[in-house]
């Protein structure tokens, strides 16, 4: 019998950096002060996602995909049985720690078979002259870049780019990069946790402790060339009775759609299914309505701005009515 979506409550983060808007804007009800991150759609052990809807409200996420691996999909990424994405909202309140991700290869050997951590950030909101830091701006060699960490002069060398409401940035692995204050961010990625800090801004966490760096690390993977200013990639809405999509980025591990729905004017809910080959996952970044199944065997789905909702692969034929935006996640 063909599954149903379902419902996920994230797992809260209270890095330093973070901020309130995660509970303020998107209701997310977590008791963290501050609230940096919520990891929205997690298999991952160091903040799994719990179901919140359906019959395995509250089971952990990775407890209901070991159960069920076909929610996943016959993609090659999810062979393995495990979940290969992590979905994240982040709130950053002040600039994150200049850092890099390894890509697999490396990850694999150096860090007990992780994943390395490619990722997709779209801005969901950015205030007037925020930045973040992508790469550098000229090429680098090691030598020069470890004595500027280690004397504190590295930012003279960091590309640092404006960011707008609804931009799109895709991180490599080796590039180093930073969040910057006032940036509110959803994150798509691989499903991994590893970060190297290269440089902290000499700050101090609650303990009056600095934060560890991860220097040598961190040399090993970083892309030492100079990077141009990045550019906005080409976006076309496709416009059909009920909704608009555009497509935001495309690589080996994710894709992920925009999708803007407005049913309010239509006689007609707009149809969607997933296929055999992967599951998707909705990321409701504004607005709101509800899903129904064609076959009426499960209680219609509410959804809310900042709701996270999983559609498992060959999943029963849905409906959705209202007016909200999606972010559309699948292998």
């Amino acid at each position: 019998m063909p599954p149903l979506p379902f419902l996920l409550k994230p797992q809260g983060k209270d890095y330093l950096w973070g901020g309130t808007r995660l509970n303020d804007d998107f209701a997310k009800e977590i008791d963290l002060s501050p609230l940096a991150e919520t990891w929205e759609c997690s298999t991952h052990p160091d903040g799994p996602s719990t179901v919140a809807s359906g019959p395995y409200a509250g089971r952990l996420l990775p407890e209901v995909l070991k159960k069920h691996p076909e929610y996943l999909g016959t993609h090659p990424e999810t062979e393995s049985g495990e979940l290969p994405i992590l979905i994240k909202l982040i709130d950053a309140c002040q600039d994150l720690s200049v850092q890099v991700h390894p890509d697999d290869t490396y990850a694999a050997e150096h860090e007990n078979g992780s994943l390395g951590k490619t990722e997709m950030w779209y801005v969901l909101d950015a205030h007037k002259g925020a930045r973040l830091i992508y790469g550098f701006y000229h090429d680098m060699d090691r030598e020069t870049l470890k004595k500027s960490l280690l004397d504190g002069t590295v930012e003279k060398y960091l590309r640092k780019t404006a960011v707008r409401k609804d931009d799109v940035f895709f991180v490599e692995p080796g590039t180093v990069h930073g969040i910057g204050a006032s940036c509110l961010i959803a994150e798509i990625q691989e499903s991994s946790n590893i970060t190297y800090r290269l440089y902290d801004y000499n700050r101090t966490d609650k303990n009056g402790q600095p934060r560890q760096l991860h220097i040598e690390q961190a040399l090993a993977v970083t892309d030492l060339k100079g990077r141009a200013e990045p550019r906005q990639p080409m976006r076309v809405l496709r416009y059909r009775p009920g909704y608009a999509s555009e497509f935001l980025c495309r690589c080996k591990y994710f894709q992920v759609e925009r999708l803007l729905i407005n049913t309010e004017r239509c006689r007609e809910m707009v149809g969607f299914q997933t296929e055999a080959n992967s599951f998707q996952v909705l990321l409701c970044i504004g607005g709101c309505g509800v899903i129904a199944d064609d076959e009426k065997r499960g209680e219609p789905l509410n959804f809310f701005r900042g709701d996270c909702i999983f559609v498992p692969a060959s999943c029963v034929p849905l409906k959705i009515h209202g007016r909200a935006q999606f972010l559309k996640v699948s292998c």
